[in-house]
């Protein structure tokens, strides 16, 4: 009988190269598939909203027939000083905003008034939590019923909007790290060259983040603004809703949903582009 012996060197076996596996690619953190996301939505944002507008725009005046008192509320000059009045509304509701809530968030961050932050937000809160509509008819009636128009309309609707940037400025500025103030301070800055080349570029985020919602509160709320006389795209939602003219009030309600959009999407570019590049 022959008897097979199986033998296996050690050393040939431990000399054998181990196989090659692939090398395992990371998986995108969340920060970039979140930035990702961002630079989607300000392709497609800005296209949607304009999509929107020529679609509505386009039913409206080739794909369906005007009657006389529609044509007489949708036509180019119509349409062109209502665009106007909605955006004039906006850019200064936002303006008055920003000069208000800025400087205020300021202020009660100085050291020696931080007591006055609370109250300051509370009062911001009562502009946001009560119905953008009281404050206007309220607003309407103190001013006196004789007076009526684009001030009547801006006022209330930019306490309405006030408590995002207000709220924001307070935050960036109290998230400042203190350590770097007083590295400013160490290097000979006065207060005020700190809070400008220290504080408020760091708070700047905040204040852009909190300036995004207020566009959108502020261009979505002036459509009742017609309720004062002072116009906008609200006019043709109003128009449409009394004398039963779907055709007008589509116009009007999607042109404001695309001016929303579009307004938002700007809002959007400010926050990723204005800001600090090192917080980028």
């Amino acid at each position: 009988m022959t008897t097979t012996h199986e033998s296996g060197d050690p050393a040939e076996t431990s000399a054998k190269p181990p196989e090659d596996t692939p090398a395992a690619t990371p998986a995108p953190t969340r920060s970039a598939r979140a930035s990702r996301g961002a630079g989607v939505q300000l392709v497609l944002q800005p296209i949607v909203a304009l999509l929107l507008a020529a679609g509505v725009l386009l039913w409206a005046f080739v794909f369906h027939t005007l009657s006389a008192t529609e044509r007489e509320t949708l036509n180019a000059s119509s349409l062109f000083e209502r665009i106007g009045q909605h955006i004039a509304l906006t850019v200064v509701i936002v303006a008055v905003v920003v000069c208000v809530a800025v400087p205020l968030g300021v202020l009660v961050t100085r050291p020696g008034l931080t007591w006055l932050a609370p109250v300051v937000i509370g009062i911001g809160n009562i502009g946001q939590s009560a119905p953008a509509i009281g404050l206007l008819v309220l607003f309407y009636l103190w001013v006196g019923t004789s007076v009526a128009g684009f001030w009547v309309g801006v006022l209330p609707i930019a306490f309405y909007s006030l408590l995002p940037v207000l709220r924001n400025t307070v935050l960036g500025f109290q998230s400042v790290d203190p350590s770097l103030t007083d590295a400013g301070r160490g290097q000979g800055m006065s207060a005020v060259t700190v809070l400008r080349r220290v504080e408020l570029p760091l708070a700047v985020p905040f204040i852009l983040a909190g300036l995004r919602t207020s566009l959108v509160l502020a261009v979505g709320t002036a459509t009742l603004s017609f309720l004062v006389g002072a116009g906008g795209l609200g006019v043709l939602i109003d128009t449409g809703y009394k004398l039963r003219e779907n055709s007008t009030l589509y116009v009007g309600a999607l042109l404001a949903v695309a001016l929303a959009l579009f307004v938002d999407w700007l809002g959007a570019l400010a926050e990723r582009y204005l800001g600090p590049r090192g917080l980028r």
